[in-house]
C-alpha cells in the first residue's frame, strides 16, 4: 500500500481523554497548531465513564502538587470549556475502619497539611454528629472541603469540544500502529496508513500509552484497571461529600438528582482492553460495601452498571513529564483509574513543558525514568 502524503502540524498528541484534550486546547490558545489522534472518539472512553470524583484527599504525595494545582483549575471550567461541568465542592471523606489504615490516614494528614492542603480529622463521634447517615464502622474520617464531584459524561466530550473550537484538528477512530523519531520529528502512522508528522509529541494514549512509550525506547508496563461503577434510583438528597476508603477500594457519591453512585472491584475486559464489562459478584460485593457504610440503602433499587478501561503502573502512581530518550517527546498517563481532577492541570503542565522547557509544579516523583531498568537488570 503507498502510503499518503504526511499531515503536519506543531505538535502531535496521541488520546483524546481529559488530558489529550486539555493539553491540546491549551496549546492551540497559545497559538500552536495542535493535531489530537483518537482511537475512538475524543471524551468518551475512561475520561467520559469514571465515577466522576475530583479529588486531592489521600493521593500518593508525588502527585499532590499538580492535583492541587489541577482542583484550583476546576473552579475556571466556565472559561475553559464554557460551563462548569455539574462541579460542586461537595468535600471527599476518607474513611478509616482498622488501625491500620487509621495510621495511613494520619499520615497523608501530616504530609498533605505540610503541602497546605486544607484537612479536616473527625473521631467516630464527630462522623457521627455530622453524618448520621453513616454506620458506626469507620475509627476516623479525613474531610477535605475543597474537592467534590462533576459530570464525566459531559465533562468528557466538553474538553474536545472546546479543543476544537480552539482550532484543534481532532481525528477519531484512528488507531496509530506504529511511530519512530526521524528528521527532527515524530513520525506517526495509523492501521490505515497515514502518516502524521511534528517536532513535538504528547503520549496520553491510556491503557496504550505504555506500547507508545516502548517506541521511543521508554517502554511501561501498564495493568488494565476496568473499574465498575453502579447507580440506584434517585433518593432525598443528604448524602453531601464523597465517600472513599483511605488505602481501600470503595467510593460513593449522591448526586444532586438524588441518584446514589458507588463502586468496588473490577469488572471484565476484553483481550485487546477496547471493551469491557460489568460483573455481577463485583456488583453484589460492591452493594455490600455500600450497604456496610450507609446502612440506609440495604432496600435502594439498582437499575444501572457500567464499567471503563484505564491502564496501572506498577507503582500506582501517573506518569507525567518530559521524555528521557527524545526531546521534544511528553507522557501523560498511567492514571490508575483517578486521573479525573487531574486533566486541565496536566493540559496546563505539559502546555508549560512544550512552550518553555519548564512548569511551574513539582513533577518531580513522575517522571518516566523510574521505570527504566538499571543496566544490566
Amino acid at each position: 500500500m503507498i502510503a499518503r502524503t504526511a499531515m503536519k502540524s506543531d505538535v502531535v498528541v496521541i488520546g483524546g481523554g481529559i488530558a489529550g484534550c486539555a493539553t491540546a486546547l491549551q496549546l492551540a490558545r497559545r497559538g500552536k497548531q495542535v493535531t489530537l489522534l483518537e482511537r475512538d472518539q475524543a471524551g468518551v472512553r475512561a475520561s467520559g465513564v469514571n465515577f466522576g470524583g475530583v479529588r486531592q484527599n489521600g493521593r500518593d504525595p508525588r502527585e499532590l502538587p499538580i492535583a492541587m494545582r489541577a482542583r484550583a483549575m476546576w473552579d475556571e471550567l466556565p472559561s475553559l470549556i464554557g460551563f462548569d461541568g455539574e462541579f460542586r465542592a461537595t468535600g471527599n471523606l476518607r474513611l478509616a475502619s482498622d488501625e491500620e489504615r487509621v495510621a495511613q490516614l494520619d499520615q497523608f494528614f501530616t504530609t498533605a497539611r505540610d503541602q497546605g492542603l486544607g484537612l479536616v480529622r473527625l473521631d467516630p463521634a464527630e462522623l457521627k454528629a455530622r453524618y448520621p447517615w453513616l454506620s458506626g464502622k469507620p475509627l476516623r474520617g479525613l474531610l477535605c472541603p475543597s474537592d467534590g464531584h462533576a459530570n464525566p459524561r459531559l465533562v468528557g466530550p466538553a474538553f474536545a469540544f472546546a479543543a476544537r473550537e480552539a482550532g484543534v484538528t481532532i481525528i477519531e477512530h484512528t488507531e496509530i500502529t506504529e511511530g519512530w523519531y526521524a528528521n527532527g520529528a515524530f513520525q506517526l502512522r495509523s492501521a490505515d496508513n497515514r502518516t502524521f508528522v511534528a517536532p513535538a509529541l504528547v503520549n496520553c494514549a491510556g491503557a496504550w500509552a505504555g506500547k507508545v512509550a516502548g517506541w521511543f525506547d521508554e517502554p511501561v508496563t501498564l495493568v488494565p484497571e476496568i473499574p465498575q461503577v453502579q447507580v440506584t434510583e434517585p433518593l432525598p438528597y443528604r448524602i453531601e461529600p464523597v465517600l472513599g476508603f483511605m488505602g481501600g477500594d470503595f467510593y460513593l457519591r449522591q448526586t444532586l438528582r438524588g441518584n446514589i453512585l458507588f463502586g468496588s472491584g473490577q469488572g471484565r475486559a476484553t483481550a485487546d482492553a477496547l471493551r469491557s464489562r460489568p460483573l455481577p459478584e463485583t456488583m453484589q460485593r460492591g452493594a455490600q460495601i455500600a450497604i456496610d457504610f450507609v446502612p440506609d440503602l440495604a432496600h435502594v433499587p439498582i437499575f444501572r452498571a457500567w464499567t471503563g478501561v484505564d491502564g496501572d503502573t506498577a507503582d500506582g502512581v501517573c506518569v507525567v513529564g518530559q521524555s528521557e530518550t527524545h526531546p521534544g517527546l511528553f507522557h501523560a498517563f498511567g492514571f490508575n483509574g483517578h486521573g479525573f481532577l487531574l486533566g486541565p492541570g496536566v493540559g496546563a503542565v505539559i502546555t508549560e513543558l512544550i512552550l518553555s522547557g519548564k512548569t511551574s509544579t513539582d513533577i518531580g516523583g513522575l517522571g518516566i525514568g523510574r521505570f527504566r531498568k538499571a543496566p544490566g537488570t
